[in-house]
């Protein structure tokens, strides 16, 4: 997971009212939610284009939209000269409403002249979200080893821009897609490596198919595994695992498959949980976090 700035630069004319709503799952009904939640707590440096519904595009014309993991100084949005979009996902929320958060900043930057400074309102009030103004479809996601993906031909020879480079890249572990599953990803830190996996389901019906796979044995990705709990993260559950720092994230495609078919097979199960699956199930409750 990045490290996120700890301070944003905004500019609001005027306070909006306030969007009071928590809304605990903010990505549900886009097509790729977990990937959404991924791209938003666990990886460090990701882009996907995004596509406009027509009515926008009809409105502000063809102005390719890219969203970002983190963008400099961790904004919100950015313009280019040539008109090209930047959104930022990982920024502080600003309201009790991530989707529309994220949706007021694109619509703001639509409405900013390419290469202007985009100016998102401190409290964005009601209006559309994500789910109103992007086409639904699956995110085409590039990872990156920096973020140089941000900057402009010939803008990283300033040296401010290349020490604030610099001091972002420091903070990448590296990072890898895992094929068997969206929303996995495997990444190494400086002792052992990880896989953390978005489930994509409701957050009960995840939790219980861990507890009955925990109450078999069956929660391992293979041996050397270690289950190291999991955490909640805008609605959805995200087991972790520790793995050994050696082999390869190609390694752990064929295990986390394996285990992502035990999973669904638990998740079909109905009827009420053994007493194996109880007890695991409160272990589980009790090593589990909330990130909002």
């Amino acid at each position: 997971m990045s490290k996120r700035a700890r301070s944003t630069r905004s500019a609001a004319p005027k306070r909006e009212k306030v969007r009071d709503v928590f809304v605990p799952r903010p990505f549900a009904g886009l097509v790729d939610e977990a990937e959404w939640v991924a791209l938003r707590e666990l990886v460090p440096a990701a882009s996907a284009p995004l596509t406009l519904v027509p009515d926008l595009v009809e409105k502000h014309g063809e102005r390719p939209v890219t969203l970002a993991t983190v963008l400099p100084m961790a904004w919100p949005a950015m313009t280019k000269p040539d008109g090209r979009i930047f959104i930022g996902l990982q920024r502080h929320v600003q309201s009790g409403d991530v989707s529309r958060d994220l949706a007021v900043a694109l619509l703001r930057a639509l409405e900013t002249p390419p290469g202007g400074t985009v100016a998102v309102p401190a409290l964005p009030g009601e209006g559309p979200r994500l789910q109103d103004i992007l086409v639904a479809g699956p995110l085409e996601i590039t990872l990156h080893d920096g973020f140089d993906f941000w900057l402009d031909e010939g803008a990283g020879d300033d040296p401010n821009v290349q020490a604030s480079l610099e001091r972002a890249n420091s903070s990448i572990y590296p990072t890898q897609r895992l094929a068997a599953a969206r929303g996995a990803y495997w990444c190494q830190v400086p002792e052992k490596a990880h896989v953390r996996w978005v489930l994509p389901d409701d957050e009960d019906r995840a939790l219980d198919a861990l507890a009955r796979l925990a109450g078999a044995g069956d929660l391992l990705l293979g041996e050397g595994t270690k289950f190291a709990g999991m955490f909640r993260a805008h609605g959805l559950l995200v087991p972790v695992w520790d793995l050994p720092r050696e082999p390869a994230a190609a390694e752990w495609e064929e295990p986390l498959a394996a285990f992502a078919k035990r999973y669904a097979d638990a998740l079909a199960v109905d009827g009420p949980l053994d007493a194996a699956a109880r007890r695991a199930k409160q272990g589980l409750l009790g090593r589990q976090l909330t990130l909002r």
